[in-house]
């Protein structure tokens, strides 16, 4: 993705938001962090992600993971929205937002981290933001970044998962497989040998057998 590539130190930027003026860094602190960014307030699709975003909230804290949003409008705009957002989710009791919203009304966060859309345009002619998602992780760099389209939105179910994976396999010597979900069996990365891997895994692996006789596909319990 233009702008920053995974393993990068993200910025540390500063920027105004509906809980006031934050430095990035200090923002996440010690903790995991997702940036998430949205073409403009008081849209359709923004306003059933940041609901879905909202309602999920709780399941990111869980894994200390710190949410921040990001769209094109003012920090005045984005409370008056975060109404609009609660009230979809029929939520009269999470107010304010459960994460801030960063104002980049500039557009200077957007073309830092390479976030505007080249096709998408709003009504006088300004390219809107994409739908980008950036996980850092504790050490400040970039773990996963993830562009749709402004006319796409996002599976935060999906984007959950993969913060799960990340998790995982940031500890341990795995890979996760193809639709992998918390708790099902995880793949030993081929850097090990089958020696160094039942040393790791006191479990054992399975070993999948494939036509060409290669062992390269192992399983074992994460």
């Amino acid at each position: 993705m233009p702008g920053i590539l995974l393993g990068d130190v993200f910025p540390n930027f500063e920027a105004d938001t509906t809980i006031g003026k934050i430095k990035f860094h200090e923002f996440l602190g010690n903790s995991w962090g997702i940036l998430f960014s949205h073409p403009r307030d008081f849209t359709p699709v923004c306003t059933t992600e940041l609901a879905r975003a909202a309602k999920l909230h709780d399941e990111f804290k869980k894994r200390d993971v710190k949410m921040i949003a990001l769209s094109i409008d003012s920090v005045e705009d984005h409370r008056k929205w975060s109404e609009d957002i609660l009230s979809f989710n029929q939520d009269k009791t999470c107010c304010p937002m459960p994460f801030p919203i960063i104002a980049d009304d500039k557009r200077e966060l957007s073309v830092l981290l390479g976030m505007l859309d080249p096709d998408e345009r709003d009504k006088d002619g300004m390219p809107l933001t994409a739908r980008c998602v950036f996980v850092v992780g504790p050490d400040k760099r970039l773990k996963l970044s993830i562009l749709y389209p402004a006319t796409t939105g996002r599976n935060f179910d999906e984007i959950l998962r993969v913060v799960d994976s990340l998790q995982l396999t940031a500890t341990k010597k795995v890979a996760t497989p193809v639709d992998w979900k918390p708790g099902q069996e995880v793949m030993v990365i081929p850097s090990l040998s089958d020696e160094e891997a039942n040393k790791l895994f006191p479990a054992g692996f399975t070993l999948k057998e494939v036509p060409s006789g290669k062992k390269y596909i192992r399983y074992t319990k994460p």
